[in-house]
Formats: C-alpha cells, sequence, structure tokens
C-alpha cells in the first residue's frame, strides 16, 4: 500500500532492466513500468516486459506496462565524429539521405522535410541544445544557418513546426511496436506526436480486437489547440514536456501544464505529467530544490501521476529518483492540501457521475469514513470516483486482471482482485472482505461503496454507507 495517491511511472532501460533491479524499483515506489519503443531491440523490449510480469508475479502486484510508441519523431542520421559542435553563423544542410554527417551537414530520417520546411522556419536540434535557422530549401536537403550553438549527437532528434509536417502521424515503426505491444500484453500505449484527435481514432482502429487504454502524449501545438476534441478519444493524456518545450516557447509550458491538467480533469481522464521531473539524478544521488519543487507542483496541479524517463532507464541513481518522487508526492499529499488545485464545481447530468461525486462528498463530509470501495468491471466506476479527488483511498474491486492494470494510472485507486458476484448482497459480501483483508480497513469502520446494481445489468447507480463488519443489508 502506498502512502500517496499521485502515481509514479517509471521507464526500464539499461540502468532497470534485471528482474532485481526492477524489484527495486517498485519497491521504491513504481506503480507502472514504461517501455520505451524510440530505443533498444524488439528482443530487448521483450525481455523487459517479461521481467516486468516475473517481478508482478512474485510480488503477488498488478504492476501496468506501458509501451511508449516512436511516432513521427525526426532525427539525425549518423555521424562521422560524434559528438559534433555547431556554432553560431555555421551553415548547416539537412540532407534527405546520403552518408554520415559531418560538420557541413547530416541526413535525416525524413526525406520529405525539405517539402515542408519555408524560409525563416525555426529548427531545433537536441531538445533545443542547438538552434537552427532555414535559409532554403531544396532537391539538396534544407539549408539552414546556426544561431545558437551547441553539442549534438547521432540520432539526436530535429524539430520542426509541427503544422508544418506532412509525414503521417502513424509511422510504419509505429505499426510495428502497436502490434509487438499487443502481443507482449502491453496495459497502456502510449501514442507520441499526437496532432488531433483523429490520430488517436487512427490508432485504436489499428487494435481490432485487442483494444488497450490509449495514452495520448501532448507534445505539439496542434494538440494543445485541439485538447477537448483529443480527450475525448484518448483514454488518457501525458503532458510531455520536453518536445512540447521544444516547439512552444519555455515560458508557457509552466502555465499550459496547469490548463491541459485542468482540461483532463474536467473530462475526467487521467493526466500524467513527464519530462525532467528529476533529471539531475541521472548524475546525482539527490534531486536539486528546483526539480523537488517541480515533482510537488504536479501534485498540486492536480496530476495523476508521473513520469521518469532517463532517470530510472540510464541514470546512475534510478531506486533513489523513484524514492525521491514518492517522498515528495506523499509530503505533499500530506502537508499541501491547501494549496491543491481547487475541484471542479458539479456539473454531472448522468446517474453515474453523480454517485461518484456524491460518494466524494460524503466522504468528505463525515469524519467517520475511511474509504470508498466500488465494484467494477470496466473500471469506470474507478475512474469517476478518481476524478471527484475523493479525501479518501478508493478501492476498486475488479475480476479482471488487465482491467485492474489499466487503473494502475488513475490517482487514488487501490485495485483489487475479486470475483463476479451472483447478486448484489455477494458484490457487498465480497468487498467488505476485501477491505478487511488489506489490513488498512478494519472492522468497524465506516466506508462508502458504488457499484451498479443489479451486478453488470446497468451503469453505476447505487450508493451504500457500510460498516466493515456489519450486517450486508
Amino acid at each position: 500500500m502506498r502512502g500517496r495517491r499521485t502515481k509514479l511511472v517509471c521507464t526500464l532501460g539499461p540502468a532497470c532492466a534485471t528482474v532485481d533491479a526492477i524489484r527495486a524499483l517498485v519497491g521504491a515506489g513504481a506503480d507502472v513500468l514504461r517501455v520505451n519503443f524510440s530505443h533498444g531491440s524488439e528482443e530487448g523490449h521483450a525481455e523487459l516486459v517479461a521481467n516486468a510480469r516475473a517481478v508482478a508475479e512474485r510480488e503477488r502486484l498488478d504492476l501496468a506496462v506501458m509501451a511508449d510508441l516512436p511516432g513521427p519523431k525526426i532525427r539525425l542520421g549518423e555521424l562521422a565524429t560524434e559528438p559534433l559542435r555547431l556554432v553560431a553563423g555555421q551553415r548547416f544542410l539537412l540532407r534527405p539521405a546520403g552518408g554520415p554527417g559531418d560538420a557541413e551537414g547530416a541526413p535525416t530520417s525524413y526525406p520529405g522535410l525539405a517539402e515542408d520546411v519555408r524560409a525563416g522556419d525555426r529548427v531545433l536540434l537536441a531538445d533545443g541544445a542547438v538552434e537552427l535557422v532555414v535559409r532554403g530549401a531544396g532537391p539538396n536537403g534544407v539549408l539552414t544557418e546556426c544561431v545558437r550553438g551547441g553539442w549534438v549527437r547521432s540520432r539526436a532528434g530535429v524539430n520542426v513546426p509541427a503544422e508544418r509536417l506532412s509525414v503521417p502521424a502513424i509511422t510504419d515503426r509505429d505499426r510495428d511496436g502497436l502490434a509487438r505491444a499487443l502481443d507482449l500484453g502491453a496495459d497502456l500505449v502510449a501514442q507520441s506526436f499526437v496532432r488531433s484527435a483523429a490520430d488517436v481514432i487512427g490508432l485504436r482502429a489499428l487494435m481490432g480486437a485487442r483494444a488497450v487504454p490509449i495514452v495520448a502524449k501532448i507534445e505539439t501545438r496542434p494538440a494543445v489547440d485541439d485538447i477537448a476534441a483529443i480527450l475525448e478519444q484518448a483514454d488518457a493524456i501525458m503532458v510531455a514536456r520536453g518536445d512540447l518545450g521544444v516547439e512552444l516557447p519555455m515560458e508557457e509550458i509552466p502555465v499550459l501544464q496547469k490548463e491541459l491538467l485542468v482540461a483532463a480533469r474536467g473530462s475526467g481522464k487521467p493526466a500524467i505529467v513527464a519530462t525532467q521531473m528529476l533529471e539531475s539524478m541521472i548524475r546525482a544521488p539527490r534531486p536539486t530544490r528546483a526539480e523537488a519543487s517541480d515533482v510537488a507542483n504536479a501534485v498540486l496541479d492536480g496530476a495523476d501521476a508521473m513520469m521518469l524517463s532517463g532517470e530510472t532507464a540510464i541514470g546512475e541513481f534510478p531506486v533513489e529518483a523513484a524514492r525521491a518522487a514518492d517522498r515528495i508526492a506523499e509530503v505533499v499529499e500530506e502537508r499541501a492540501g491547501r494549496f491543491q488545485a481547487a475541484k471542479t464545481p458539479c456539473t454531472h447530468t448522468d446517474e453515474a457521475s453523480a454517485v461518484a461525486h456524491a460518494a466524494a462528498e460524503i466522504a468528505a463530509d463525515d469524519a467517520a469514513v475511511v474509504a470508498i470501495a466500488c465494484y467494477t468491471e470496466t473500471g469506470r466506476t474507478a475512474g469517476l470516483l478518481s476524478a471527484e479527488r475523493p479525501s479518501v483511498p478508493i478501492y476498486a474491486f475488479v475480476p479482471d486482471a488487465p482491467v485492474r492494470r489499466g487503473l494502475a494510472i488513475r490517482w487514488g485507486v487501490v485495485p483489487m482482485p475479486a470475483r463476479v458476484p451472483a447478486d448484489t448482497d455477494e458484490m457487498i459480501g465480497l468487498m467488505d472482505e476485501g477491505l478487511r483483508g488489506t489490513g488498512v480497513v478494519g472492522p468497524g469502520s465506516s466506508v462508502v461503496m458504488a457499484a451498479s446494481s443489479p451486478v453488470g445489468k446497468t451503469h453505476t447507480n447505487m450508493l451504500k454507507v457500510h460498516q466493515v463488519g456489519g450486517a450486508i443489508r
């Protein structure tokens, strides 16, 4: 049982690849394990997922695995010498093909780049380490001038305004990656460089009968502009501040983070805050004060989850990074409630959402209530309760293991295994039994129960204040 309700996503990689390393990471606080398909081999991805499942089985946990697809990201090709230093005033040609790059230019992974950019466009390399300006484009490539120098390496990212690109939203690498992710049994799929709701619809169509929740990564201006429609189609969003901060002015990112989290809360969809949360911990055993504040602000802004990337994938202190994020979030939730984002007013028009809102209000008004319990087969009831941000933990009793794992990014939700009950009384009984089994909710404690009655025959329509260990009726 975690002391915090904000969830923690940790990226697996060379620093955390073995069963023992992943077990330590989970012990430090990881709720979701991310496998980044932009890096590594197919065999490596399969090994990471297998090791994650082995840890989950050994620890008897419903750990979720999230596969992160590459998306239509443009990258430099190989460089003859690296790192390569570019200096202000230097001309640099982005070629559609050719041999290794050098000081005069380098190939890119997108042959059509010259047709999409215009003179004066800004091009950023390596997440903004180098800034170029387009001076011209033709059959030989895109001629740029370096206006802010720095170092780049092979396969460094090439960022141009997303609205210019005609590259398809779902690439061949995404199709291959999606098929492998589904074959490996991924619980969540993150879709990179989403530009519109149509991109999410397209990815879901490719899943066919093997649909799993889609996390739309918001990292382009078109995605920010279309966020309402994207939230209607996606199961969750990720505020991916790395590429978002490259495409948009850096001073806009803190405000955009808050606006995107508010939009997600309003739609009842979970939101993950990602990128450079504890970046210095790739090389240092302790975070900076600014990073600690960044993690705290993500919690205060109402994020469902925060994500560590390089900190746990390639860092020297992966377990310490997870533990630091865990501690910061726990302290913030415990002591900074008055600074947290205000709850959205109740505007629910459907019965299920109104029941969830009422459950949270009862828990807030009755000091004797120590938890909310729900029985759900699809996870929807747990999601509705999570969006209300109740003052007590949410225990979600779910028969289906993949659904339980999919709830791992939901704020405040503790997924619990359950059998399918025959009737309402048996459903209340199994929740009562499960709560007593946690060792946290004891006999005599008051809990609020939410579910559908008759079981599985309708939407969430039942609300009951129940005394654990007491009579069912």
